[in-house]
């Protein structure tokens, strides 16, 4: 297929044009309420919210690889701290 121009597209496939190092292209489905959340904190941060989803869902995998024994001490120590 080819365009006026004299370009050929019937090789084009659709897509970013450089390739992003380290990220794949998904199709995900997320609740309205959760978008919208993170699209106005996105919007007011001036940031894409994409990048503030990938940021909250790195943030929780590195905050759930925290070993149990030291969230237990932790939620030990302030329970004790709350009681005093």
């Amino acid at each position: 297929m080819k365009t006026k121009e004299g370009f050929d597209f019937s090789k084009a496939k659709r897509g970013p044009i450089l390739p992003q190092a380290g990220r794949t292209r998904i199709t995900i489905c997320l609740s309205d309420d959760i978008i919208q959340e993170f699209r106005n904190r996105a919007e007011a941060a001036g940031t894409g919210y994409q990048t503030m989803i990938n940021d909250a869902l790195r943030a929780y995998l590195e905050h759930s690889k925290k070993p149990l024994e030291e969230t237990i001490r932790q939620v030990i120590r302030e329970e004790l701290r709350a009681a005093s």
